[in-house]
């Protein structure tokens, strides 16, 4: 059964979490990485969107927790009918109709408000109009007859205005075409789930196991892996929040404990790492004291304590050491 799950949708062994109301129930157990961008958004390398990418460890950890499920999102989509296909459309095209109702709601509400317009206020704009008219282009006077003064042609300009308020006519030239040429958004349905023939029960696995079976997913497979997600694990239980930690040197980045209960005024989003952890693999794996320096550097010079987690696949046990620099003399 994989009700209440959080289907995580794997494509090319990376698991990715699409929907937004699985991302907000993930983000209580996981950080993870969003990836998604809009092609015409000018920003698109600093506000990203779904579908958020997991860490390998993340996956595991979510699984074996019982919290999410593997879909295989390939094979869960499958060719439709013509049935299928006809009903999809007739839904598109039923929604698009909607959509442009509105916009056409809209457009007459926009025209309404400016048929209705005071006196008052269409002398003040065409005012204002003429004023910028004026200042921006001054050897416009030039061309103005001499017989008749300014004041005359202002005077003559408003009037003309108010009159055309008066009949129903637009006095700035501004035709009803030009709301008619606005352009709409049609919003249309993108998660698969909505879909017919998209059959994500019959291709979703709870254990990683059954998983590795179908050949979807097969991390952890080395000694390192299984390191890795020993860590993983064991910080995760002690309440804290884990990232990548490569920018800064190491596996992971830590940050404060939040869970249990999950306290979101110590959101991983606003504050930052207190640790940068590294994964030995085992404990007789070599160390030599060089690295343990540059560890102990390398946290102080990014205003982070360094950690050495040691995975104990024997005795099943994670040891973790905090390193910090200090002076001597």
């Amino acid at each position: 059964m994989t009700e209440g799950l959080i289907p995580l949708r794997v494509s090319n062994k990376k698991a990715y979490v699409w929907d937004v109301d699985d991302y907000v129930h993930d983000m209580a157990y996981v950080c993870g990485m969003l990836t998604g961008t809009l092609p015409r958004l000018s920003q698109q390398n600093v506000f990203l969107g779904v579908p958020l990418l997991l860490m390998p460890e993340e996956v595991v950890f979510l699984v074996q927790k019982g919290l999410a499920c593997l879909v295989d999102d390939k094979k869960a989509h499958y060719d439709p009918d013509l049935p299928q296909l006809a009903k999809w459309d007739h839904s598109r095209l039923k929604t698009i109709k909607h959509e442009l109702a509105l916009a056409e709601e809209e457009q007459e509400a926009k025209e309404h408000q400016y048929t209705t317009m005071t006196e008052e206020a269409v002398r003040k704009r065409k005012e204002r109009e003429q004023k910028k008219a004026s200042a921006a282009s001054p050897v416009n006077d030039s061309y103005r007859s001499p017989t008749e003064p300014a004041e005359n042609m202002s005077a003559h300009g408003n009037h003309n205005s108010v009159s055309d308020a008066q009949h129903g006519r637009d006095p700035f030239g501004t035709s009803k075409a030009t709301f008619r040429g606005a352009t709409y958004t049609v919003h249309v349905a993108a998660p698969s789930s909505e879909l017919e023939w998209y059959q994500q029960s019959l291709h979703s696995f709870t254990t990683l196991e059954s998983a590795r079976e179908a050949g979807i997913w097969d991390y952890p497979a080395t000694p390192e892996e299984r390191a890795r997600c020993a860590v993983f694990h064991d910080l995760r239980e002690k309440g804290y929040y884990l990232d990548v930690g490569i920018k800064f040197g190491g596996d992971y980045l830590v940050y404060p404990d939040v869970f249990p209960p999950p306290d979101l005024t110590r959101d991983p989003l606003r504050y930052h790492s207190h640790f940068v952890a590294s994964v030995i693999p085992s404990p007789r794996t070599p160390l030599q004291p060089m690295e343990i320096v540059a560890h102990g550097r390398l946290g102080t010079g990014t205003k982070k304590s360094d950690l050495l987690c040691e995975w104990d696949e024997e005795n099943n046990i994670v040891m973790c050491y905090s390193i910090e620099w200090a002076c001597f003399g």
